[in-house]
């Protein structure tokens, strides 16, 4: 497991020619891990070699602010909003905070 609760991560920026269960808006997005859901099967794997690869890898679920995602301008002043969502390991990097 690479990653622990509260650590800042970095969404990659990649847009594979293949399905994948990364949302758009949250490709090249900081956001925080606030959950470790276990290891399952990457569901992108599973699809390209037809079910022979079932290697798990840990899921997290990772909470983005509102703003992080669609600017101050599109957030109303009843915040602040989270969007979380699940992102297995490899879809992560980590994110120096302090830089």
């Amino acid at each position: 497991m690479r990653f622990s609760v509260g650590d800042s991560v970095l969404v990659k920026l990649d847009d594979p020619v293949h399905h994948t269960r990364v949302p758009r808006y949250v490709r090249g997005r900081r956001g925080v891990v606030a959950e470790y859901e276990g290891d399952y099967p990457l569901p992108d794997t599973v699809v390209l070699t037809n079910g022979a690869d079932l290697t798990a890898q840990p899921l997290y679920g990772v909470c983005f602010r509102a703003e992080e995602l669609w600017g101050t301008g599109q957030v109303t002043t009843e915040g602040p909003f989270e969007v979380c969502v699940d992102l297995w390991e490899s879809y992560l990097e980590p994110l120096d905070v302090r830089s």
